[in-house]
């Protein structure tokens, strides 16, 4: 790899690990200093946990699963082993989702706060009911040999589309969240009167938009897309997913150039030998 490609590539995968990491930092700070720290008892403690576990798995950890394809060093790696850590990552996100919505729906339960009433809440649980079946999608279609190549040759581009949307929802629910907790939670001073808790959540939710900015600068630039292996490669089982049509057909392309150079060569010698051979028979007559 070329220098300025891979400073361009370290710097891809730091600006994105570092916002996102940042993220959760400051979401513990925000619950472990402004709020009433981390808990399991049906009280605000336990409800920290939501957003703790949100931030962390569902945004950041999702985050980083869609980009895993993107980093030019890992393009050398298998695609089985590059299918394996996007589909891990997303299980673990999947995991710390499913926690965090335990721990809101049993602290709304605890102190008797009626369930889904917000927009927060409706968009939040379709975005972890559609992330569910995504996961399920992949995990049998691409992941698991069994599925037949024309199914993952029509799959592909809804799966790759749905992955990018669902993790959109989820950077606009989080925001939403922060807003809402905001609002009911700050009452004197007001959210309204800039407050020191509520500029740091309002900074906590800027992080989260960067980091997702930074994930979809990524996951769309064509460059950056992870090549394409050799269909030969493709019709191996588990060896990776139709995308590598196009790939193929990009290494083909750069097989054929080198070939034309290597047949010309041959036709050119093949033409020396042949005037070689009338002048040797020109001579000998």
């Amino acid at each position: 790899m070329a220098m300025d490609g891979y400073r361009g590539s370290l710097g891809l995968l730091v600006s994105p690990l570092l916002v996102g990491f940042l993220s959760v930092i400051f979401t513990l700070i925000w619950v472990l200093h402004y709020r009433e720290g981390l808990g399991w008892d049906g009280k605000a403690p336990e409800f920290n946990w939501h957003p703790v576990l949100a931030v962390t798995g569902f945004i950041f950890i999702q985050g980083i699963a869609i980009i895993v394809y993107r980093l030019p060093w890992t393009w050398k790696c298998s695609k089985l082993l590059m299918k394996s850590i996007h589909a891990g990552l997303h299980f673990v996100a999947a995991i710390l989702a499913i926690i965090s919505l335990v721990a809101v729906f049993d602290f709304h339960n605890t102190l008797n706060i009626p369930n889904m009433y917000s927009l927060h809440s409706w968009i939040g649980l379709t975005a972890v009911i559609l992330f569910m079946s995504q996961l399920l999608l992949g995990f049998f279609v691409f992941l698991l040999p069994w599925a037949p190549l024309s199914l993952r040759t029509f799959l592909m581009p809804l799966h790759a589309h749905s992955g990018v949307v669902i993790f959109g929802t989820v950077i606009v629910t989080a925001l939403m969240g922060v807003t809402e907790k905001l609002i009911f939670a700050l009452k004197t001073p007001g959210y309204d009167t800039f407050p020191p808790e509520g500029v740091f959540a309002n900074t906590l939710g800027l992080l989260i938009l960067v980091f997702g900015a930074l994930v979809f600068w990524i996951v769309t630039r064509p460059q950056w897309k992870r090549p394409k292996e050799p269909a030969s490669v493709r019709l191996q089982p588990n060896g990776g997913t139709p995308e590598g049509v196009e790939g193929s057909m990009a290494i083909n392309f750069g097989n054929t150039d080198k070939s034309d150079s290597e047949l010309n060569n041959e036709a050119a010698a093949r033409k020396r030998n042949v005037a070689l051979d009338e002048s040797g028979q020109k001579s000998t007559m």
